[in-house]
């Protein structure tokens, strides 16, 4: 993605950019579930979207399903688009916390159009006509990393990106500055350069262990440390939707692509054992299971600085957040386009390296809140682990953004932080943070006018996604054959 980002930008007359890497050492990819930015990615690389799923095994996504988070038996979707319609300058969800005090026993995912489609295995894409209701139809992908890896490698080296096949024996810095200077690798060749970008993952060869910059570890917050993961045969349409279904002392995932589906069962080792979680990995799944299950370490936390020297780390070298709301590559787009806002000369001015380590560590941090909410926000009682996350504390942030929508149903976007105030709302209430109260203006409303008004959206979602065709039947333009 970086030297993807980078040759679409720069011209190889005035930079000449060298990707290192070696096929020997695997990657975590694992099949990927995304948010909707990925979409703005793909549109910077000039990238057609039709190509993009063809050679990706793309298939769509509208959201996010969860289950068994706030109560065992509890459901709830996460849907990319907002809820109902705002009116009059407020929020459509404190219309709908009055309807309910009328007798609305509809869930807020009810009135988003995202979710109903969802549900229904339907998607189309957004109406571009602003008044159409399919214009608020946010969507973004499922799809095989290793492919969209390859896809990536072959538009950056059709850009003048050198590929090096090999592994770094040793890093060269300068004695007076301790700046990067040149790599060693294993057959002997030397590679030097201006500078560098560290995408070897854990590891963190560059800026961890050459430039010693520490990490700063979340799990106190974010227990699970565990991921187990394999692919499955498909039984059944393929769903718009990636499911995250709580379990005794973690969760697993179910990510659909057109070939194959990916699960994954995320957990804490404090509370369950590799052969424990394996288990429970496998009598989850919904089809039959492709391959062994394959076990990934991590801690959960970022690099004290992203940027240090002459050397960003990008990806799981920077830091790791568990994969629950689908940030991973996010974060890796964010850390390449902010560096392009901020593209350095040759000075590399300690303002730019500055602003950009405030800026990543704010969306680690703003990111990390959102994925605590969905632990700390529990009701089950019902595992050791689950009591853990229950009675943890959390950050400041967090607890300031809870205390604002239990008194009153306040959630606010803080500094362009990446989940806007729907996405907020829909976990908040999802898991059983029900407002003491609601805005005050809308409660001397006409609890009539209001149920009406919030039933005819609902009835206007459902409209809507009966008349769009099924997930399976809109995939079928691409002309992709599925497996099973």
């Amino acid at each position: 993605m970086t030297a993807a980002a980078l040759s679409s930008l720069l011209a190889p007359k005035d930079v000449t950019i060298t990707l290192i890497e070696s096929d020997e050492i695997g990657i975590v990819g694992v099949g990927e579930a995304t948010i909707p930015d990925i979409l703005n990615f793909n549109q910077m690389l000039g990238i057609d979207e039709a190509d993009f799923i063809r050679a990706t095994n793309a298939t769509f996504k509208l959201g996010i399903e969860f289950i068994d988070w706030g109560r065992q038996g509890d459901r709830y979707i996460h849907p990319f688009s907002g809820h109902g319609v705002d009116m009059n300058g407020f929020d459509f969800h404190q219309f709908w916390l009055h309807s309910q005090t009328a007798g609305n026993s509809h869930p807020i995912d009810d009135y988003s159009l995202c979710a109903v489609a969802a549900r229904h295995g339907k998607f189309v894409h957004p109406d571009p006509n602003p008044r159409s209701i399919r214009s608020h139809i946010r969507y973004a992908y499922h799809f095989d990393a290793s492919l969209y890896a390859r896809y990536l490698r072959t538009y950056a080296e059709k850009r003048g990106v050198r590929r090096i096949e090999g592994k770094i024996k040793a890093v060269v810095q300068a004695p007076e500055t301790g700046h990067i200077t040149e790599l060693k690798l294993e057959d002997g060749q030397s590679v030097a350069g201006e500078f560098f970008f560290d995408c070897s993952g854990f590891r963190s060869l560059l800026l961890g262990q050459t430039l010693g910059i520490g990490y700063v570890d979340w799990s106190h917050w974010l227990p699970c440390n565990t991921a187990q993961a394999v692919p499955s045969s498909h039984t059944g349409p393929l769903i718009p939707y990636t499911r995250a279904t709580a379990k005794t002392s973690g969760w697993q995932w179910r990510i659909p692509t057109q070939t194959r589906t990916g699960n994954g069962h995320i957990y804490c080792r404090d509370f369950m054992s590799d052969d424990e979680a394996a288990s429970v990995l496998l009598s989850g799944l919904d089809g039959e299971a492709l391959a062994s299950p394959r076990v990934i370490r991590f801690t959960t936390g970022h690099r004290q600085a992203f940027w240090d020297k002459n050397c960003i780390a990008i990806g799981l070298s920077a830091g790791f957040l568990e994969p629950l709301e689908s940030t991973s590559i996010y974060l890796i787009q964010e850390g390449v386009s902010r560096f392009i806002s901020l593209f350095p000369n040759a000075s590399l001015p300690n303002v730019f390296r500055d602003e950009y380590n405030r800026h990543m560590r704010t969306e680690f941090e703003q990111v990390r809140d959102f994925i605590i909410l969905h632990y700390a926000a529990t009701e089950r009682a019902d595992s050791p682990f689950w009591n853990y996350c229950r009675n943890m504390s959390i950050p400041d942030t967090l607890k300031h953004k809870i205390a604002l929508f239990r008194e009153g149903g306040r959630a606010f976007r803080h500094e362009d932080e990446l989940f806007s105030r729907p996405s907020w709302v829909a976990v908040f209430l999802g898991q059983n943070i029900n407002p003491r109260a609601y805005d005050p203006v809308v409660a001397n409303l006409p609890p009539a006018d209001v149920m009406a008004s919030v039933e005819s959206m609902r009835e206007a979602m459902i409209d809507a996604v009966r008349q769009m065709p099924t997930h399976e039947a809109y995939l079928a333009k691409y002309r992709i054959p599925r497996a099973g």
